[in-house]
């Protein structure tokens, strides 16, 4: 069995040959496509569902989900629990009421397994029985009361696994294990990772995306005794852990055409310090290195939290395992991440605990309600610049660049204050904050600290923090925009600012010297140019300032951050050609990168302008993508300078980098023979995906960004 590797490199073999086997046939589609087979469970036949209430109509849904089901126990599987019905994979609740599902789920966060793993259910059911005596005969009694029957379905699910297990003495240590986990707190490593597993998949089989988070924060010292007191060893535990990744596989099915097949925020962290600033690096992290390296598998993306103390042998087995391609691993720059969360107003020891919402935005684990609010910056611009009641003739350019400030701040309040967040929380009489009632979500809510205790739900405030972000897009094209307009116009003189416009309105159209001369004359974002990346950091202050001011003017606590996502598909058909060359409908920057084709410097060069704004304003990120040939790490000298690369991301001040490691020849193979390619895996935007399930679109975007690979 071959585990793909774009680099061409064998990867080395540690797993027994029946992880291995088990692992090649979920890679291989094995589950996912026996999940596809069932859809969701059916509620037609529930008496008196129309008259239910939304909330009531969820819980009998959960209920009917837990008790129908299949059930999946895999040959050789060392994990038991399974999220088995295709619907889930499709973010929505899997079960239909005259064909329809009947509402969606919910994704972007990362739930509270440390009570779980510590705890127990136990606690988190005697925890919600305090709620419900508190808040008995309020508005909020009904919610309680739903996570109660949450609980109560959590244990029909449990139970039905321990009765499949019973009496199958090839699954002795699964049944043994389930006796006491996740109920009560766990008290081993195997115990852990069971637990850890049986509750991700109850939560994902309710049809919810959650992240992990920092899993070797979460089972490091269960380990580190077991192998203390004997109990096991690191080959034994290595294989335990195997199979949480290969389980967490079981959605892979070849059928996600679109932004891929593996789009299901159930990101890991790894590395970095705990509460108290203490190392949390341990035996864990690097078998789950050594599972990646073997295996291959992408759908836990992984990041790992880098200072300017990591020791250099965690940064030479990073950087070993990114060198196979497949966007598997990227990286943090936590001592930046914990000051911004720090500078917002986050208690020291709870901005050391962050993790991300399962993709790569920052928040805290298991107490966070995060939405993020992409949108296109650059067509702000773009519309200013097609103002009639402007005076271009004789405007400058500092009066020009507050004009499209201002711009940005009016269509940030009208799009994200008024409409976006009118439909979470309105003002009463009194002037007072009240969440409105939102889609049921009480599995979640469950995991999520502060919803049980306040009755309300994770959609309504009742997490501890409440956060809203708008993401600002076409970052690198705003600010090239503005830099050639400053150079044409203001400095050089080629040509009027009206003159211009007007030629932008034509796409270029008869002016081809004039646009290879603004594409190409000047260095634009990613090349170490100060006067276009210090635009870059202006433009973040002014709309990180912008995010802040609409702070106590509702229930979220709002923070800055930068991304696309992808989404550059998407806008490309509503942009206009742009100043620095580029025409309209083109497909441009990605998250906080360049403009592909304008970056022309390399990796290093992309670092230092990226790193020059000031990223500690940013509380919830920005993503910077990094692309390499195979050939550039190459040997010792390829691995020291993907380890070079890493540390001067962090000595110079960098958020969040995803680097990935692949070949556009390669890429275009696929495309022609994606049958030999099928468990080929890129790095997208925060989550990675198979390359043959990517439509022609989202491939073609793929492959023009590594077109331009250092």
């Amino acid at each position: 069995m071959e585990f793909y590797a774009i680099n061409g490199k064998k990867r080395p073999i540690r797993l027994s040959e029946e992880t291995r086997r088990f692992a090649y046939e979920s890679l291989n589609r094995k589950y996912g496509l026996e999940t596809l087979s069932h859809r969701a469970v059916d509620l037609d036949d529930v008496e008196g569902y129309e008259n239910l209430s939304m909330l009531e109509k969820y819980d009998v849904a959960i209920q009917t989900i837990v008790r129908e089901a299949p059930l999946r126990i895999c040959q050789g599987e060392r994990l038991s629990g399974a999220a088995t019905l295709g619907a889930a994979i499709r973010h929505g609740v899997p079960a239909r009421y005259q064909g329809e599902t009947i509402c969606s789920s919910v994704s972007h966060l990362t739930v509270d397994f440390e009570t779980v793993l510590k705890k127990g259910m136990l606690h988190i059911r005697k925890t919600a029985e305090r709620s419900l005596e508190k808040h008995r005969g309020t508005d909020r009694e009904p919610f309680v009361q739903s996570c109660l029957k949450c609980l109560d379905a959590f244990d029909i699910w449990h139970g039905r696994y321990l009765d499949a297990l019973r009496d199958r003495p090839e699954y002795r240590a699964n049944y043994q294990n389930l006796k006491n986990v996740p109920h009560k707190p766990a008290s081993n490593f195997y115990e852990a990772v069971q637990s850890l597993w049986f509750t991700f998949a109850f939560i994902r089989l309710c049809g919810n995306w959650p992240g992990i988070g920092r899993i070797d924060y979460l089972l490091g010292d269960y380990l580190k005794k077991d192998l203390a007191d004997g109990r096991l060893t690191l080959d034994e535990a290595r294989e335990i852990l195997a199979h949480f990744f290969i389980k967490g596989c079981e959605w892979i099915n070849g059928k996600y055409i679109d932004s891929g097949d593996a789009q299901h925020y159930q990101n890991i962290l790894l590395c970095g310090v705990d509460e108290n600033g203490n190392e949390v690096t341990n035996e864990v992290t690097y078998l789950v290195l050594d599972i990646l390296e073997e295996l291959g598998i992408s759908d836990f993306p992984t990041s790992v939290r880098l200072n300017r103390n990591t020791d250099e042998g965690v940064l030479h087995r990073v950087a070993d395992v990114m060198r196979y391609g497949g966007g598997i691993l990227a990286v943090y720059n936590e001592e930046l991440v914990i000051e911004a969360l720090v500078r917002d107003g986050y208690p020291l020891s709870e901005a050391r605990k962050f993790a991300n919402d399962g993709c790569w935005e920052v928040q805290i684990p298991g107490k966070t309600f995060f939405e993020y609010y992409p949108f296109d910056g650059l067509q702000i611009l773009q519309k200013a610049l097609q103002s009639e009641t402007t005076d271009w003739e004789n405007i400058d350019f500092e009066a020009l660049y507050r004009s499209f400030i201002a711009d940005l701040r009016e269509w940030c309040s009208e799009n994200i204050l008024k409409k976006r967040i009118a439909k979470f929380a309105t003002k009463n009489p009194s002037e007072e904050w009240k969440w409105n009632p939102q889609t049921p979500c009480s599995v979640v809510s469950l995991f999520e600290q502060g919803c049980v205790e306040k009755g309300l739900s994770y959609f309504e405030g009742g997490p501890v923090y409440n956060l809203f972000s708008p993401h600002i897009g076409g970052l690198a094209d705003i600010a090239n925009s503005l830099y050639a307009i400053q150079k044409l116009v203001y400095e050089e003189k080629k040509v009027t600012l009206p003159r211009l416009l007007e030629i932008l309105q034509s796409n270029w159209e008869g002016e081809e010297i004039l646009r290879q001369y603004a594409l190409h004359r000047y260095s634009y974002y990613g090349n170490d140019n100060d006067e276009v990346d210090l635009l870059v950091k202006r433009i973040l202050n002014d709309f990180s300032e912008i995010c802040a001011s609409f702070n106590q003017r509702c229930g979220y606590h709002f923070i800055a951050g930068v991304s696309t996502f992808g989404r550059q598909l998407e806008w490309a058909p509503h942009r206009t050609a742009t100043p620095y060359g580029k025409r309209a409908e083109e497909i441009l920057a990605a998250n906080c990168s360049p403009t592909p084709g304008t970056d022309t410097q390399g990796a290093t060069a992309i670092i230092r302008s990226y790193c020059k704004p000031e990223l500690v304003r940013l509380a919830s990120g920005a993503a910077l993508d990094i692309r390499l040939l195979p050939s550039s790490v190459e040997g010792e000298d390829g691995l020291q300078a993907l380890v070079g690369l890493m540390r001067g991301f962090v000595t110079l001040g960098g958020f969040f980098m995803q680097p990935d490691v692949a070949d556009a020849k390669i890429l275009r193979d696929a495309q022609e023979r994606p049958e030999e390619y099928q468990t080929l895996s890129v790095r997208v935007s925060g989550w990675n995906a198979r390359f043959v399930t990517l439509n022609k679109e989202w491939q073609e975007m793929v492959i023009a960004q590594n077109e331009h690979s250092t």
